[in-house]
């Protein structure tokens, strides 16, 4: 399966690779790209157990590399998202409301937004780029990037720490987790859709 190839990947990169290795992993895990933190950072706990890594080492550059990846999509946002749904958004249904709403929203709660993005898979993928496009304070998002992404790193590594050979048995529970968070967003998404399509055809229709 895809997933396990994935992992065999991960864990022969960082075997030899290191420190550079497992920042560059987990740079991409911030990113939009399909690397899992669970299974880079039980096995970055698994190489500190066995003296590979060291604890405090695994934590310090998998959370830097959290904060520079989750930059690079903040960016992205900022300069390409905002773009993107200006020129295309009519084709999506979004338009300057709906970027006004999102530059609000960070605004109110940017905050709890971000630090709890780090906890939910797929989200914390993504949720980098529309923090970007709706231009939340940059200090204040490198901040509970940094704490939500250092808290569930260390909950990883901690965890691959403690079941050393074991460490795969995180995954494999986890990703079932996962699965039931994703079919929730996929749910709450379709409805954020349903609303978002009925709102702007009632706006169509007291135009006309």
């Amino acid at each position: 399966m895809l997933f396990e190839f994935i992992v065999e990947m991960i864990t022969a990169a960082m075997s030899t690779g290191g420190y550079p290795i497992l920042f560059i992993l987990m740079t991409l895990e911030s990113m939009i790209a399909p690397i899992p933190s669970e299974a880079v950072m039980p096995f970055a706990g698994f190489l500190a157990a066995n003296g590979r890594f060291t604890f405090l080492g695994v934590i310090l550059v998998s959370s830097l590399a959290s904060v520079f990846g989750s930059l690079v999509s903040y960016w992205m946002g900022i300069f390409g998202g905002r773009r993107f749904i200006l020129k295309f958004g009519k084709y999506l249904l979004l338009d300057e409301e709906h970027l006004q709403w999102t530059e609000d929203w960070f605004k109110r709660a940017g905050e709890k937004t971000i630090f709890i993005s780090r906890f939910v898979p797929v989200v914390r993928h993504l949720i980098s780029i529309p923090a970007g496009i709706g231009r939340m304070n940059l200090k204040k998002f490198i901040i509970y990037t940094f704490l939500g992404a250092t808290l569930w790193n260390s909950f990883l590594a901690w965890l691959g720490f403690l079941l050393k050979e074991r460490w795969e048995i995180i995954h494999h529970y986890s990703s079932q987790i996962d699965i039931v968070i994703v079919a929730l967003l996929v749910i709450g998404i379709s409805y954020f859709i349903y609303k978002l399509v009925k709102k702007t055809n009632l706006r169509k229709h007291q135009q006309h």
